[in-house]
């Protein structure tokens, strides 16, 4: 199990990526299944780079289609206005109310 380089996985296409991928997604398991059956494993380390490669492999994918989708909007568009920072207005300050001391004389005469 040698480690993936990035380089390596963004030189293959995306066939051999995914057959690479279900290939590690396999091992993984059968080593996860190794250690829940309490065997010792030959390779302590190997677990964790499985998981890394699995989540390089992942990370290329995702940067590929996010590229791919950046690529036809930005010759579709032209650019954008910018515009000037708004200034901040001072907010007005909430009046408080006045309490009401009427309303506590009314319910006395409603209970006698």
């Amino acid at each position: 199990m040698a480690l993936l380089r990035t380089k390596e996985i963004r030189a293959m296409d995306a066939d051999a990526r995914s057959k690479k991928l279900k290939e590690l997604r396999d091992e993984l398991m059968h080593e996860r299944g190794v250690a829940a059956m309490g065997g010792a494993p030959p390779n302590p380390g190997k677990i964790r780079a499985l998981r890394k490669n699995i989540a390089r492999l992942y990370t290329v994918r995702t940067e590929e289609a996010s590229l791919a989708a950046k690529a036809p909007a930005a010759v579709a568009e032209p650019a954008a206005k910018v515009q000037a920072p708004r200034s901040r207005k001072a907010k007005p300050a909430k009046a408080e109310e006045p309490e009401d001391e009427d309303a506590d004389e009314g319910d006395e005469e409603d209970e006698a």
